[in-house]
């Protein structure tokens, strides 16, 4: 039996939680207020994953960069290989907020997309 704590960051309130494992499963959560701390002690201490934002350089109009984001959460150990992607990408002006920037990024199967319009 191991144990992991965690601070939750599914609301405001930062609950202490503890988890337990066996086998590489979450058996037991405890220190949550809500159902939310439970849901992110086992999928933390599983798979963690996470929202990665930033900026990516423009060509063909007016803005130097637009801001991003991936449309969804991608794994914890890629995110180092989803920034430098955003680094070395290029984004084609006008862009508007929504559109995909980079499609599929490393492989994740989730999208950069853009949070602005640019011009």
């Amino acid at each position: 039996m191991n144990q992991r704590q965690l601070t939750c960051i599914g609301c405001p309130m930062g609950c202490q939680l503890t988890a337990t494992l066996e086998g590489g499963v979450v058996t037991a959560v405890t220190g949550n207020t809500c159902k939310r701390g439970d849901s992110y002690a086992r999928k933390e201490c599983v798979a963690p994953a996470r929202t990665v934002t930033g900026t990516v350089r423009c060509s063909g109009g007016e803005a130097a960069v637009v801001s991003v984001r991936t449309a969804g959460e991608v794994p914890k150990e890629k995110v180092f290989q989803v920034a430098h992607a955003l680094n070395t990408a290029l984004a084609r002006l006008p862009i508007a907020a929504g559109d995909v920037v980079i499609p599929d990024v490393c492989g994740t199967g989730v999208c950069v997309v853009a949070t602005k319009s640019a011009k």
